[in-house]
């Protein structure tokens, strides 16, 4: 296995109507070897063509791509030793499991013995051992995404590729898939770049996670530190479900105002506040740490931080209930207590979390570090 490495990779696309688009700015990352990393962002952000320049498929603007210890950016896909796996299974519907998953090896005239002997070790790791002599179209969806990714293990490459490998599935595929990719990255022990849209695949992945949104890397980080400790308004937003909310704010003698309460600061938020004293900040809070009364007792949160509201909206989700009120302009989510018997147009106090208030400068969206 093998690390790869951007520095300072650009990739520009020329058009004559709309000029120069810049799909990736200046990328700078190391995966390490044997590491499980990530690309997570909206449509556009730049990480599947973040993806088709390591494998080969787009060629970068400017920089240089590195896979173990060869720059990369002039060679061929076949010759970067990578195997890539798509959304699209790929498979060829007229050839048996086996002859699918030998299919490269045979193309790149391996061995016979080398060919049985790989794709035999593939098929017991995913399970489809017992699947070699039916056709695709025998298959269920999770069954053909493994198979693509057994075709890509018999490769046994440096580097390992998935470009939003399990969009194709059910949710309930999705789950068993994404548990049974964890376990396969322990037994392979490779090194594994993966890119999906979905922040909850990525949080469940991802020894690190790479975000992006419009062409930049906005922070690299482990989830725990990407969901508590967000760089900016962008990836507090797009990490974690329901997203944080944001509310107007002003810092005033040692509390943040926002329309219909106050709330006291820790001394450690004061003192990183202290240059905006007087000014408008953004206040970010998770629903999760938005509670109810009962449920703040249960959680032993002081009820300091509390304030009024009407709820608008309410969902009922089975093991945790979403209520929705507004703050000013804005409309705020608190995840509480399922056995809330809270009916809409009530009013009712929430207590936030006083430990995990988050603050944000309003022009920068930068993180103010409490």
């Amino acid at each position: 296995m093998a690390q790869v490495e951007f520095k300072n990779v650009v990739k520009e696309y020329h058009d004559e109507k709309r000029g120069t688009f810049t799909a990736v700015s200046n990328s700078n990352f190391v995966i390490q070897d044997k590491e499980f990393v990530v690309f997570v962002g909206p449509s556009g952000c730049g990480k599947t063509t973040s993806l088709r320049m390591i494998a080969g498929l787009e060629t970068q603007s400017s920089g240089d791509i590195v896979i173990g210890d060869r720059i990369v950016n002039n060679l061929h896909p076949k010759d970067r030793d990578i195997a890539m796996v798509f959304q699209d299974y790929a498979l060829y519907p007229h050839m048996t499991i086996k002859e699918n998953l030998s299919f490269g090896l045979r193309n790149l005239k391996r061995p016979k013995d080398e060919i049985e002997k790989k794709v035999m070790e593939a098929s017991n790791i995913l399970g489809l051992t017992e699947m070699l002599d039916r056709k695709p179209k025998e298959l269920s969806g999770g069954q053909r995404q493994r198979v693509a990714v057994g075709r890509a293990i018999v490769r046994d490459p440096q580097v390992f590729l998935f470009d939003e490998p399990l969009s194709n599935l059910d949710a309930k595929l999705r789950i068993q898939m994404r548990v049974e990719l964890s376990e396969l990255h322990k037994r392979l022990g490779a090194t594994i770049v993966y890119v999906t849209h979905d922040q909850v695949e990525a949080m469940t992945l991802g020894e690190r996670i790479i975000v992006m949104n419009k062409g930049r890397v906005q922070q690299i980080a482990s989830p725990s530190v990407l969901y508590n400790q967000p760089q900016n308004m962008f990836v507090a937003g797009f990490i974690g479900s329901p997203a944080m909310n944001f509310m107007d704010a002003t810092v005033e003698g040692g509390k943040v105002h926002l329309e219909g309460a106050s709330f006291a600061l820790t001394e450690a938020m004061v003192k990183a506040l202290k240059a905006y004293e007087g000014k408008k900040v953004t206040l970010g809070v998770r629903p999760e740490h938005i509670y109810d009364e009962v449920f703040a007792e249960k959680m032993s949160v002081a009820k300091i931080n509390a304030m009024n509201a009407t709820v608008q909206v309410i969902e009922h989700l089975g093991a945790e209930t979403l209520l929705y009120f507004r703050v000013g302009a804005r409309m705020v989510t608190a995840r509480v207590n399922p056995e809330t018997d809270v009916r809409i147009g009530q009013n009712m106090t929430f207590i936030f979390d006083q430990n995990k208030m988050h603050f944000f400068d309003p022009e920068t969206e930068e993180r103010i570090i409490v």
